[in-house]
């Protein structure tokens, strides 16, 4: 956990005449305005005398949260990836600051690992400070079960953006704040941006916008376009940026992609003690971007055609970007139980990932989990640490033929859990209040047909996998699944249909159309673990390499 000594870092005299190359010294007097709240692509500050203040909105209104001195640095990762500052930077005293504007910022971090090091630290440790102190400048405001609510929590946690919720039936901290904003109940959800902006019942899409989470233009050009940013998309970002590619990359809701989802993995390599999804999504997309990848979220793919040499996608909102190569990472998604009326439950009791937010909700309470898989067992694992009663649901007789063994112990000795082999949930009934929400399951016993029920409002799915490619064209060659075919998996008269033009054969992860690939859980024949989405990620770039020096006439 990162502590007050960790968010901060003094620059030596010595540092900081290496970076006033990068930037202009200025002069301020007492009270001058040098970063306004809202900006967007926030320039860096160091202070070099006197010292700059930090103010921002709280559920308690607007207070100084800290201060810079000589040789300290302001900000958060919004300097890094251009997103909207949610504070406002004031000159305390008397001096001078050097101001290091965004562009020539990111500039910097790309070229020099010593100064990279120290900017992404600590503005990595002040994000996970802010999250760990409930400190936030975005505030939710909506009842706890409503799914717009959880549409709105769920986008700002996987994109690791603090903030606070509050209930107005939990409570006066809600009432008094909607009370400062003129806000009534029928208004609900809102989104307290600082101390200036309220969205009033916004999509997801409308609060990226406001917090500056999409600024990509149309006709935004690249060399790589990666499509879906889970583990396997942010290694291709990662490697393809750091050899010196131009990266975008986008996500339809946020980095991380399922794996963002788990509570927990603990038999990834490097990670002794486990890290969650959503963690390691955040840590690889500061790393993408660090290198000059674009990360794009919630922006979803609807179409991709040729463009002469390259491609060109278009996005559901209108939007068309062109690449000389495309990634796919799209992933697949859980799939739903085949009961009718299940999508009125979703967000309303029925979920498909395990973390805090969702553990928030059902502390102390009855929840079933449904699936056989690693993913399935991290989260009821996470689930029993706060629930009354896991109940754990799956269609095979013996668990061991799907989930990993460390996991299978710790149900099994688990006090909390119940496991129901050979179990099917056959039916949803909700609350007799009428709210919508989920209040209790029907199950089948697959092996004798004994049927029974059990009271519990929470149902977490993880179950089958349906890739994400209703988006792809008929020519790019999948298998009857959806799963997109690659390589030698991919048969001559298959390409022939496609129109594949080229001499040579498709490389391993090449699609029916040259230099789009697939990687991760979309591809046809892949593992379905997190360290091979993130080794196809990274081992597909060299394949980009070779075939954009193909173009233009360069390869060997």
């Amino acid at each position: 956990m990162s502590t007050r000594a960790d968010v901060n870092h003094d620059f030596t005299d010595a540092e900081l005449a290496e970076l006033a190359a990068f930037g202009t010294i200025e002069s301020h007097r007492r009270g001058d305005l040098i970063v306004a709240e809202g900006t967007l692509a926030p320039d860096c500050i160091v202070t070099l005398s006197g010292h700059t203040d930090i103010f921002a909105f709280t559920d308690d209104g607007t207070r100084r949260v800290g201060w810079m001195e000589r040789g300290q640095f302001a900000g958060d990762l919004s300097v890094l990836t251009g997103q909207r500052h949610l504070s406002r930077v004031e000159m305390g005293a008397d001096g001078e600051i050097l101001r290091i504007a965004h562009g020539d910022f990111q500039r910097l971090i790309a070229g020099n690992s010593h100064y990279s090091d120290i900017f992404v630290r600590v503005f990595a440790a002040r994000r996970e400070f802010s999250n760990n102190r409930g400190f936030a400048a975005v505030i939710v405001l909506g009842p706890a079960l409503d799914r717009s609510v959880y549409a709105l929590r769920d986008l700002l946690a996987r994109h690791g953006v603090a903030h606070r919720w509050f209930d107005p039936a939990e409570g006066p901290v809600a009432a008094h704040l909607m009370a400062e904003r003129g806000l009534s109940e029928a208004q609900l959800p809102a989104v307290i941006l600082g101390a200036a902006d309220l969205l009033v019942q916004p999509t997801p899409e409308q609060l990226a916008a406001g917090l500056g989470l999409d600024l990509l233009p149309d006709g935004a050009t690249a060399d790589v376009i990666v499509v879906g940013s889970g583990p396997g998309g942010l290694a291709a970002a990662v490697y393809a940026a750091s050899e010196g590619l131009t990266v975008i990359a986008i996500d339809s809701l946020a980095p991380g992609g399922q794996a963002g989802t788990s509570s927990k993995i603990e038999n990834y390599l490097g990670f002794p003690t486990g890290i969650s999804g959503g963690e390691l999504a955040r840590r690889a997309t500061v790393q993408a971007q660090k290198f000059g990848a674009r990360i794009v979220a919630p922006v979803r793919a609807a179409a991709i055609d040729r463009d002469g040499d390259a491609y060109c996608l278009s996005l559901a909102d209108g939007r068309r970007l062109r690449g000389r190569a495309v990634v796919i990472a799209s992933g697949a998604q859980y799939e739903r139980l085949p009961i009718d009326g299940i999508e009125h439950y979703e967000g309303r009791g029925i979920f498909y990932g395990a973390t805090p937010m969702e553990a928030q909700l059902c502390g102390n309470a009855e929840v079933t989990v449904v699936g056989a898989g690693n993913s399935a067992g991290q989260g009821a694992i996470y689930l029993a640490g706060v629930a009354r009663k896991v109940h754990v649901m799956y269609r095979r007789a013996d668990l061991r033929e799907t989930m990993s063994e460390y996991l299978v112990k710790r149900l099994e000795e688990h006090p909390n859990v119940e496991l129901h082999a050979a179990t099917d949930v056959v039916a949803l009934h909700g609350a007799d209040a009428g709210d919508g929400r989920l209040s209790r399951i029907g199950w089948r016993d697959r092996m004798n047909g004994e049927e029974g029920a059990c009271d519990c409002g929470f149902l977490f799915l993880f179950i089958g996998a349906r890739p994400h490619t209703r988006w792809l064209p008929a020519e790019m060659v999948c298998d009857d699944r959806g799963f997109v075919k690659t390589g030698t998996d991919i048969a001559p008269l298959e390409l022939v249909r496609a129109g594949w033009s080229l001499d040579r054969m498709p490389s391993r992860y090449e699609t029916s159309w040259p230099r789009v690939y697939a990687i991760g859980d979309v591809r046809k024949g892949s593992v379905k673990r997190v360290a091979s989405s993130v080794g196809e990620g990274s081992v597909v770039v060299s394949d980009i390499h070779a075939a954009l020096a193909e173009m233009s006439g360069t390869g060997d």
